[in-house]
C-alpha cells in the first residue's frame, strides 16, 4: 500500500526560541542519529461534551543542531497506536512497526512512504486492538518473530515473514471476553529456549472492585501452550518486565500488582520455578495504578535499576536491597510527573554509554529527559504540547533517524 495524503499526516514543529527575520544563525548543540517514537491516542471533544477518538498519530521527536523537532504521522484506519517500534522483517528491510487499535492493525511503515499490512484482525468482540508487541527469535531458526498481545479476546498470537515472503500468523492462544495488555520475552530457565510471557485478565475496571489476572507462559518452540507462573487472586497486571536486572545470567520476572480499593501498588518478582502464588515482594509504590517498569543503567555501573512510572505519585528509582531477600530502595525522582500510562523508557540515545530517563508526562503535556550525575537528577524538557496532550502517550521507543518515514 502506498501512503497518499489521505492517508498519512506528516507535520513538523521545531522546537525553537527568537524565530523572525533575522539571519539563521550557524548551528549549534549536537546531532542526535536516533530518535523517538511515541505511540499516541489523541481525543477531541465532541458535540455532546464527550471525547472523540482521532485518528491514530505516531508522535516522532528527533534533535539536529541542538534543536528538540515533533513530527507527527496519522493513520484514520485506526484510532490509536498502542506502540511504534522499529523491526526487521528478517528479509533485509527495516522499518517502523506500529500496532493500532479499531481496526486492528499491524503495519510496516517505510522511510520512503511505503506502508506494508502485516497483520488485520477483527477478533469478534466489542473491540480489536493490537495492544503490544514485542520481537524476538522465538522458533530459534534465526526468523525474527513478533509476539503480539490483543483485546478483547484474550488472543495472543506470534507473527513472522514465510520463506515466500507471506506474513505467518499463528495464534498460541485464545480467551472469551479476556484483555491482554502486555507482553514480554526472555529465558527465566537459562535453557536458551525464548518463553514469552503475557498478562490476561478480565475486562478493565475503575470503581476499584476485584479485576482477577494472572502473569502466563508459553514457549512456541518446545510446542507448550499457557501456563500460568503468577496467579494474582482478585487483582492483576497491566505491567510485566522480563530482564536479568541482579546481572546473574538470568532473567528475571517483575509483575507490577495494581491496587484494589484501598491498597498500593506491588511489584513482585518471579523466577524459574517460583510457585504462582508466591511472587516474592520487592518494593510497594504509593500508588493505584502503575503502566510502565523499564530498567537501564543511569550511573554507568554496569549495574541496571529499574524506573517505575506511577499515575499520580510520579517516578520511582528501585534499587536492588543489600540482602537477596530485602525489599528494594524505592526513590522519589519527580512527584510532579504523572499520566493514565505514563509512557517511560531508558535509553543510549545520545551514544556515551549510560541511559536516559525520556518520560511522557501526559499530566503536563510534556517530554521529559532526566540525566543522574552523581547520584542526583536533572530535569529537561524536550518537548510541549502547545494545547496540551487531550489523550494518551502509550509507549515510547527509539528509531534511527534514517528510518522514519
Amino acid at each position: 500500500m502506498k501512503l497518499t495524503a489521505v492517508t498519512l499526516m506528516l507535520t513538523t514543529v521545531l522546537v525553537l526560541a527568537g524565530c523572525g527575520g533575522a539571519a539563521t544563525p550557524e548551528p549549534q548543540g549536537p546531532t542526535l542519529g536516533k530518535g523517538l517514537l511515541f505511540a499516541l491516542a489523541v481525543l477531541e471533544t465532541g458535540p455532546d461534551g464527550k471525547p472523540v477518538p482521532q485518528p491514530a498519530r505516531m508522535g516522532i521527536l528527533t534533535q539536529k543542531d541542538g534543536e528538540w523537532r515533533w513530527a507527527a504521522i496519522e493513520d484514520p484506519e485506526s484510532n490509536v497506536f498502542h506502540k511504534g517500534m522499529v523491526f526487521e522483517s528478517g528479509s533485509g528491510a527495516s522499518g517502523l512497526l506500529t500496532a493500532g487499535g479499531t481496526k486492528a492493525l499491524l503495519k510496516l511503515w517505510r522511510s520512503d512512504g511505503e506502508a506494508e499490512l502485516v497483520w488485520e484482525a477483527d477478533f469478534g468482540g466489542r473491540f480489536s486492538r493490537m495492544r503490544d508487541v514485542e520481537v524476538g527469535d522465538i522458533y530459534g531458526d534465526g526468523v525474527p518473530t513478533l509476539v503480539v498481545a490483543t483485546h478483547d479476546q484474550g488472543v495472543v498470537a506470534t507473527v513472522r515473514r514465510g520463506g515466500d515472503g507471506v506474513w505467518e500468523v499463528n495464534e498460541l492462544d485464545r480467551q472469551e471476553n479476556t484483555i491482554v495488555h502486555e507482553a514480554e520475552i526472555g529465558d527465566l530457565d537459562a535453557d536458551g529456549v525464548l518463553e514469552i510471557y503475557a498478562t490476561p485478565s478480565l475486562p478493565n475496571k475503575l470503581d476499584g472492585t476485584a479485576q482477577p489476572g494472572w502473569v502466563v507462559r508459553y514457549v512456541p518452540a518446545a510446542d507448550e501452550g499457557r501456563v500460568v507462573v503468577a496467579d494474582l487472586g482478585d487483582r492483576h497486571a497491566k505491567e510485566i518486565l522480563v530482564e536479568d536486572v541482579d546481572g546473574d545470567g538470568t532473567d528475571e520476572l517483575y509483575v507490577v500488582l495494581e491496587a484494589v480499593a484501598g491498597g498500593q501498588v506491588e511489584i513482585l518478582r518471579y523466577d524459574a520455578g517460583t510457585d504462582p502464588s508466591e511472587g516474592r515482594k520487592v518494593a510497594t509504590l504509593p500508588d493505584k495504578l502503575c503502566r510502565f517498569l523499564t530498567a537501564g543503567d543511569l550511573d554507568g555501573d554496569g549495574v541496571l535499576e529499574i524506573v517505575a512510572a506511577a499515575h499520580k505519585s510520579g517516578l520511582w528509582l528501585m534499587k536492588p536491597g543489600a540482602d537477596a531477600g530485602a525489599e528494594w530502595v524505592v526513590t522519589l525522582i519527580d512527584g510532579q510527573s504523572g499520566g493514565f500510562e505514563h509512557a517511560a523508557l531508558l535509553t543510549d540515545l545520545d551514544g556515551d554509554g549510560v541511559d536516559e530517563l525520556y518520560v511522557a508526562n501526559d499530566k503536563g503535556g510534556e517530554i521529559n529527559r532526566y540525566l543522574m550525575e552523581g547520584g542526583e537528577f536533572s530535569k529537561e524538557t524536550l518537548y510541549h504540547h502547545p494545547e496540551g496532550l487531550s489523550g494518551f502517550t502509550w509507549n515510547i521507543m527509539p528509531i534511527p533517524v534514517e528510518l522514519i518515514p
